[in-house]
């Protein structure tokens, strides 16, 4: 049984499906469709992505699922990379960096993304040559960074990079979970700046693999295709309410699910809980009471999504690259803005040719305000922002608004070291394991890693001729 229907728990059920075709698979999804946060929403006639909306395609995992279900062949890559800091009153290019740790001087100092004392203060950066960082040793990447290259650096680049893959704070974002590349810099000892001109270097060496990729026709169609290669059992609109072991198997388990007065009870050899923190929490509670106290306690930030169909007639200055984030000093509601009829040729090949699709993002964690306006107040905030920033003016084509509620789940400092003990206690539970966001990594590939890896382990544990499913 495979709860939660997201990448995770798709994931996990394509590769038991396929690998053991003997084994039958039940996915419960509590929410009226599959996907989690890959999902499509219409804007200007044209079915877009409102979730996530690339994959990294440097690490294989995600990329092989799109090809193993049958989109190999719609695999496509962004039309541009390069990016933009609103910062210091302008839009400004993003030099390169390491996550946030410059990697070329003179692109940071081109750019002006820092001040010249800011620069400067980078520069003063030696480390302790011969004394890395213990690779066991977390803080908040923010007061890291901080420390070493100055305030301007953690600001205006760190920040804003951070805000937009976790919408979190680099002040509360653990070092070694949220920032391992930084970590890894930080492990060679001496310059952050030298070391981050090595890791760039070889990267360069790399450069025939994009960083990136997607699906023509967006990744909100990889859900389906990964639920329809698995042929599993796929159930939406069924919560469930409560695990616990099955009376007459002490290996087995039984699934409550729909409502208090009428429940259903479904059986299962095994369990796969490929839920957000609190539901997965929720349901260890009897079952593993030591994993569900590290649960209760990874916090999640909301964000708002509003893509936005505009006239090109309609910008004072015509979009450049791929678009532009937003560091929290600029004291600024909108956090990135991702030009997507320039970062997607299938996008653009879709719309009308004086039409540019575009999405802003909203929120952080901690600062729920923004999120508190309806759908018509924040288009008009994402247009009002739009105009400070590249002269948006005039009327819209069309606007969608797409809410995720505690969708980002936080990786404080001693994250890595509560996902251990949490894997800890389940792995003490024969016939159940946990997978998804909340442990190993936020994106794409990171979560079909974890998914297929979830697998892996509860199909190795079965008896035989045992199922995953009813």
């Amino acid at each position: 049984m495979v709860v939660g229907a997201g990448i995770t728990g798709l994931a996990a059920a394509h590769r038991i499906t396929s690998s053991h075709p003997g084994v039958r698979v039940t996915v419960l999804e509590a929410g009226p469709v599959i996907g989690g946060k890959l999902a499509q929403a219409e804007v200007a006639g044209q079915p877009v992505d409102t979730g996530a909306e690339s994959l990294l395609n440097r690490r294989p995992e995600a990329v092989d699922l799109v090809r193993a279900v049958g989109l190999g062949d719609d695999v496509c890559y962004p039309g541009t990379t390069s990016a933009s800091i609103w910062s210091r009153g302008g839009l400004r290019p993003m030099p390169p960096t390491v996550l946030g740790v410059p990697s070329d001087l003179l692109a940071l100092t081109r750019s002006g993304v820092l001040s010249r004392t800011g620069v400067a203060r980078a520069l003063l950066d030696r480390g302790l040559p011969g004394s890395p960082v213990d690779p066991d040793e977390d803080m908040a990447v923010g007061r890291f960074v901080r420390r070493r290259l100055g305030v301007e650096v953690s600001a205006r680049l760190l920040e804003p990079l951070l805000g937009g893959v976790y919408a979190g704070h680099a002040d509360r974002l653990s070092l070694q979970a949220a920032a391992p590349q930084v970590a890894e810099l930080a492990q060679v000892g001496g310059s952050l700046l030298k070391a981050a001109a090595a890791k760039a270097a070889v990267r360069r060496g790399a450069a025939a693999t994009p960083v990136f990729a997607g699906v023509v026709g967006g990744i909100g169609r990889l859900p389906g295709a990964v639920a329809a290669a698995s042929a599993a059992d796929i159930r939406t609109a069924t919560t469930v309410r409560e695990l616990r072991r099955r009376g007459d198997d002490s290996a087995g388990w039984q699934l409550v699910v729909g409502r208090a007065d009428a429940p259903e009870l479904i059986n299962a050899e095994a369990v796969l809980l490929a839920t957000p923190a609190a539901p997965t929490a929720r349901l260890l509670e009897r079952i593993a009471p030591a994993a569900a106290l590290e649960l209760h306690g990874v916090e999640s930030a909301s964000v708002a999504v509003v893509t936005l169909a505009v006239p090109l007639s309609g910008f004072g200055d015509s979009p450049i690259g791929s678009g532009f984030l937003v560091p929290p000093v600029e004291r600024r509601a909108v956090k990135a803005v991702t030009w997507s009829s320039r970062k997607w040729g299938w996008v653009a090949d879709r719309m009308p040719a004086d039409t540019v699709l575009l999405r802003t993002s909203f929120g952080r964690h901690g600062e729920a305000e923004v999120l508190q306006r309806n759908d018509t107040e924040l288009v008009q905030l994402a247009a009002d922002e739009l105009g400070d920033a590249v002269g948006l003016h005039g009327r819209l084509v069309d606007a969608q608004v797409t809410r995720w509620g505690g969708g980002l789940p936080q990786y404080a400092v001693g994250h890595r070291d509560k996902v251990a003990r949490v894997r800890r206690a389940v792995a003490a539970v024969d016939g159940l394991d946990v997978a998804g966001a909340t442990y190993e990594g936020l994106g794409i590939a990171a979560c079909v890693a974890d998914g297929q890896a979830a697998a892996d382990r509860l199909v190795g544990a079965l008896r035989p001729r045992e199922t995953l499913g009813a």
